[in-house]
């Protein structure tokens, strides 16, 4: 853990650095700066649906859901680009991965469900009902499923945190964004105070990173695959 840490430190220590004077002479701009940062960083990865290379997993991040069991708009984008990515034959399997804190409140249950009314093989499914946030979707797929390359699937404005966290946790990630009901299928306050709750998360996520943070919640593993590394994929 204190190699991975200072690994880790080493790699992004100029930002730190600089984050934490900008933070000393004016907090704002140290949290836009870990926003731009993240934006650079993750840029190359970022592909379209046309050219994103092949990976074994697309990783679905959870978003809001209703009581009626039906899923947000935004998640019903990203469900739905996870669909289209195994059906084109860019992935073998999609982790759903989000909030199931609460017995009424099941996040990858309803993405399941929706997957399954595009036309997805349940079989093909992963359900990761502990994926609280961004980051621990991350260390989870990692630590748990044991997830070493994947396409992130997640609106824009979202995209590049996502590809921050899972590349620097040891996932080899690539991203498309989902943004098909963008934007009149949105609200347009969940728009702005999603997009403007990036910026605080961005920073919280890097000191996390630095610090090799470890979820609340993980358990046992559960490979996804018998063989993840090879190529060969073969889900149990």
């Amino acid at each position: 853990m204190f190699n991975k840490c200072l690994s880790a430190l080493r790699k992004h220590r100029r930002l730190l650095i600089a984050l934490i004077l900008i933070t000393l002479i004016a907090p704002p701009a140290g949290l836009l700066a870990a926003r731009g940062y993240s934006a650079l960083q993750s840029a190359p990865q970022i592909y379209t649906f046309g050219t994103i290379p092949d990976r074994p997993v697309a990783i679905i991040f959870g978003a809001q859901i209703f009581p009626d069991g039906t899923p947000s708009a935004m998640l019903a984008d990203r469900v739905a680009m996870g669909v289209r990515l195994y059906k084109a034959g860019k992935v073998k399997a999609l982790l759903l991965t989000g909030d199931n804190h609460v017995v009424e409140y099941n996040e990858p249950e309803v993405m399941r469900l929706y997957a399954l009314s595009l036309g997805m093989p349940d079989s093909a499914l992963v359900l990761d009902y502990a994926g609280f946030r961004t980051y621990d979707s991350c260390y989870r797929a990692r630590a748990v499923f044991k997830l070493d390359k994947a396409i992130l699937v997640t609106q824009a404005f979202h995209l590049d945190r996502a590809l921050l966290i899972c590349n620097d946790l040891g996932i080899d990630s690539v991203g498309v964004a989902a943004d098909a009901m963008r934007p009149t299928g949105y609200p347009g306050e969940l728009l702005f105070s999603s997009e403007l709750r990036e910026i605080p998360a961005t920073a919280l996520n890097l000191f996390q990173i630095l610090h090799d943070h470890q979820p609340r919640f993980l358990g046992d593993p559960l490979p996804i695959f018998k063989n993840n590394t090879t190529g060969i994929v073969s889900l149990y």
